[in-house]
């Protein structure tokens, strides 16, 4: 039957999107293990691995038929490799926070990441907003006036991240269906190859080059960054097609959720009152970033697309 056929679609849906956000949420807890390897020399392998990875799944899939067709277009070519980039400065900021002892403030960025989202809608795409929409916009800007005065820091690492997933949202949207998630990967993989060869370069005659120098345990779990990269991006992909976008826009608050309580719970970060006060004031405007979307998805409204984490 019909309905039958849609309610299987739909658990696929929630499995591949719940599973996607459910890697990205432990994802600090991996790179830990990466340990004494720094931010700049995991950013490098992991775009590396990624290709490499890529190149595989493109081989058993039989995928390079349709990625030589995009090799053709240099229009389409030029938006993937500003996706590239974008997709480089998130990685970086990432880990930059995570191996700095700055997992909470990973969380925030994912925390406001919807709401950024909806503000590029309004000045890139010249969408118009809600009225709850608007009124999330101004409570999640207060919280970060409350975190910048109140605690005395600016939050950098959240914001980066935010801004660089925001926009890589708005790209990938640009680029459509003309390209294919692992094809996509691979392009924005293989425009970072110089970065990351630079990157290890000045690694090497700097600090060291870890990989090989820390026993094999270590080796393998850094050869996985690529495989540990690719196959939540797969999994969200395969979700977002068989899922309606408030049903991800729920399901997309386990990662920054995780994070959070793997900062506070785990790793003990420092989580004075101040910066309570700026993490409350996110959730309120969450919780009004998603009365609206139930309110606009019982209207029948279109919903503005969640980014990925």
């Amino acid at each position: 039957m019909p309905t039958e056929t849609a309610r299987a679609t739909q658990t696929a849906g929630v499995a591949y999107a719940g599973a996607a956000y459910l890697l990205w949420g432990v994802l600090p807890l991996y790179f830990l293990l990466l340990l004494p390897t720094g931010p700049w020399e995991v950013v490098a392998w992991r775009v590396l691995l990624s290709l490499a990875f890529c190149i595989v799944l493109l081989t058993v899939t039989r995928g390079w038929a349709a990625f030589v067709v995009i090799f053709r277009q240099p229009k389409l070519l030029g938006w993937t490799a500003l996706a590239g980039l974008l997709i480089y400065v998130n990685w970086q900021a990432f880990l930059i926070g995570t191996l700095s002892g700055n997992v909470v403030e990973t969380a925030l960025g994912y925390f406001i990441n919807p709401i950024t989202t909806v503000l590029l809608g309004v000045f890139v795409l010249k969408e118009s907003l809600r009225r709850l929409q608007w009124a999330a916009v101004a409570i999640a800007a207060i919280a970060v006036v409350v975190i910048v005065v109140a605690y005395g820091d600016v939050p950098w690492i959240a914001l980066s991240l935010t801004a660089s997933f925001g926009l890589y949202g708005l790209v990938k949207k640009k680029i459509g269906p003309a390209v294919d998630a692992v094809s996509g990967l691979t392009l924005e993989s293989f425009w970072l190859i110089p970065i990351a060869v630079v990157q290890l370069i000045v690694v090497a005659q700097t600090t060291g080059i870890t990989m090989g120098g820390n026993g094999w345990t270590h080796a393998l779990l850094l050869a996985f960054a690529g495989v540990a990269t690719a196959v939540p991006l797969l999994l969200f992909a395969a979700g977002t097609r068989r899922l309606h976008l408030t049903v991800i826009g729920m399901i997309q608050f386990i990662t920054p959720v995780m994070q959070f309580l793997i900062g506070v719970v785990i790793l003990h970060e420092p989580m004075p009152p101040e910066r309570w006060a700026g993490f409350i004031i996110v959730w309120i405007a969450i919780a009004v970033f998603i009365i609206d979307l139930l309110l606009a998805a019982g209207r029948g409204r279109r919903i503005p697309q969640p980014l990925p984490v």
